[in-house]
């Protein structure tokens, strides 16, 4: 059932930042090791409750994330901030657990041709090798998570109905992870969508940890997470600056920024826990970084607190 905004005001919203992981593996130019680290350090101090910090994929498949041990073992660990990587395998398991993760983040697609073109595999060949994953992890008491790409559509499938993407919920659900993340990979959901989704997994699952992942690609990404909020989903995945998309994906864009997340929910009395300066001043440095404008309207317009002299009169 909805709940109402009186009683989602005050409650917690769990920030998840995936920039150094979605947002760097598609860039062109290799972002230096220490300058990773720099950047995820002042992330872990802004008020997250999770970071991906990078993936254990093998660097000849995404050379911009080849310096994923060294990163792990480069930067500080706060208290009370998740640091999960995306795991593709037991190899990348192997190396995650020998740098001491929180979490592994594992991915398949809910649409075999999106699962094909992505990994190389079938949706089934998919499963049984992240089983083994799952496996490990519990052996060695490591928390696991799945995102499942393609939750709402596939823009070489069409849209994704609901009892196949419960089908993948319901078997994972069943192997014992954590948590479940349900991605809009290439922002084909709509507000009617993911409220109908939402209502029927956590009614199903509520005690599993559910994440939203919402790409803005055709501009309904932040209505998309509101439409989340109001099921009761607390826990959302972003990116600084709207930095990221699917290499995979044909017309995919970037993920909801976070910054714009946080300034939306903070104006509507939800507590998110962030500092909401801290990450425009991050998110700008980003710019910086990878040398080109990012898609953050909130950083060219600032917040809705910034007043601006009044014009003179002629």
């Amino acid at each position: 059932m909805t709940s109402t905004p009186s009683t989602l005001s005050s409650k917690r919203i769990y920030i998840q930042e995936v920039v150094t992981r979605d947002g760097f593996q598609a860039e062109s130019a290799f972002i230096p090791t220490e300058e990773k680290i720099a950047l995820i350090n002042r992330l872990s101090r802004a008020g997250y409750a999770k970071i991906e910090v990078t993936s254990f994929t093998s660097p000849k498949a995404i050379p911009m994330l080849a310096d994923a041990e060294a990163v792990m073992q480069g930067i500080d660990r706060i208290p009370g901030v998740e640091y999960t990587v995306l795991i593709p395998n037991l190899r990348g398991a192997e190396r995650a657990l020998a740098v001491g993760v929180d979490e592994f983040n594992l991915v398949m697609s809910v649409s075999e041709a999106h699962n094909q073109a992505n990994l190389k595999m079938s949706r089934e060949d998919s499963f049984q090798g992240l089983s083994s994953v799952i496996t490990l992890a519990h052996s060695e008491k490591t928390a696991v998570n799945i995102s499942l790409s393609t939750s709402f559509g596939c823009p070489m499938a069409g849209m994704t109905s609901l009892p196949d993407l419960m089908h993948w919920v319901d078997r994972f659900a069943a192997a014992g992870v954590r948590g479940i993340t349900i991605c809009d990979t290439t922002g084909m959901a709509n507000p009617a969508q993911v409220q109908a989704v939402c209502e029927v997994v956590q009614k199903k699952y509520p005690a599993l940890q559910w994440t939203l992942h919402f790409h803005n690609t055709r501009g309904m990404g932040l209505a998309n997470a509101l439409a989340a909020v109001n099921t009761g989903i607390n826990r959302f995945d972003s990116s600084l600056g709207g930095l990221g998309g699917c290499p995979y994906a044909p017309g995919a864009t970037g993920n909801i920024c976070t910054e714009e997340l946080v300034h939306m929910l903070d104006l509507m009395g939800f507590h998110t826990n962030m500092q909401i300066d801290a990450l425009l001043d991050c998110s700008k440095d980003l710019q910086s970084l990878i040398g080109r404008i990012l898609p953050s309207q909130l950083l060219m317009a600032g917040k809705v607190d910034r007043l601006h002299a009044t014009p003179c009169q002629p």
